[in-house]
């Protein structure tokens, strides 16, 4: 289906993480405002990518359960 377009954190050490921005225009495309600049916080960026995942695996997992009463 769709590949995910925001790349998630990446770790390069044990303790040591390598943040990068997420893109929410990038993420919801066809919204008219800048979303960027409506949530400038990286925290409420971080919830917005997290629900939509969860909305991805959850349609996923309905139209699994879809295809197994066939």
């Amino acid at each position: 289906m769709d590949e995910e377009k925001v790349p998630e954190t990446t770790e390069d050490g044990p303790n040591e993480e390598k943040k990068r921005e997420i893109d929410l225009n990038a993420l919801y495309p066809g919204k008219e405002m800048d979303l960027n600049r409506l949530f400038p916080d990286e925290e409420t960026r971080r919830l917005l990518y997290d629900l939509q995942r969860t909305k991805r695996e959850i349609e996923r997992f309905i139209k699994h359960l879809s295809t197994e009463e066939e």
